[in-house]
């Protein structure tokens, strides 16, 4: 019975281990590009080399904000779902050792018992890391729809500005610090918030 006293620590560490993953953009992120506030239409000209903070934008664009929330909710639907069965399984390890304490069952039975636990616990260590895969494709997926409908719609919007250059800034890198006219954020985000609300208009007429 050796193996039976690390069931439910190895139970409770598979259960910790989908939750431990690092799903969704962090909100609370924030730009370190040392600029001066202006107005919410970008300044820049014509071949200028120019920047998005693009922890703004997943943080204020209305399609990152719709598919984090789907996301959520499908990982509090897996994490509900492995707990349940984390817990159902701890339960029966610990009933187990109970009736194995107080001798209400024999050798030979215990023995068949402690196999079919062993079992378990593998089928659920397995069915853990299923779900954490889940969670990481989920996490992908919607990262990737966000990258395919940002990229597009800044080229689309790059062919009427004609920037020489748009660079991602992500938290202070690659840009530094910069002449705030040069940061079009403001100007994106509200493009991609209307493409985004006409699109989701046109569906909802089919």
């Amino acid at each position: 019975m050796k193996n039976l006293s690390l069931i439910i620590s190895i139970v409770a560490l598979a259960a910790a281990t989908v939750f431990g993953v690092l799903y969704l953009t962090d909100g609370s992120k924030k730009s370190d590009v040392a600029t001066e506030e202006v107005s919410s239409e970008a300044a820049a000209s014509k071949g200028d080399i120019v920047y998005i903070d693009l922890d703004r934008i997943l943080m204020e664009y209305d399609m990152a904000n719709d598919l984090r929330s789907v996301v959520e909710t499908k990982v509090q639907n897996i994490e509900a779902e492995v707990n349940r069965r984390g817990k159902k399984l701890e339960n029966e390890v610990k009933s187990f050792q109970e009736k194995l304490n107080k001798g209400l069952m024999t050798r030979s039975v215990a023995e068949v018992q402690q196999q079919k636990l062993v079992q378990q616990e593998q089928e659920f260590n397995n069915y853990a890391a299923q779900k954490q895969a889940e969670i990481q494709e989920e996490q992908v997926v919607m990262m990737n729809q966000l990258g395919d409908a940002i990229k597009t719609f800044i080229d689309k919007y790059n062919a009427e500005k004609q920037y020489a250059m748009i660079l991602s800034n992500n938290g202070g890198a690659p840009v530094i610090t910069a002449d705030a006219a040069l940061d079009i954020t403001d100007d994106v985000i509200a493009g991609l918030n209307d493409e985004y609300i006409k699109t989701k208009n046109d569906k909802s007429k089919e």
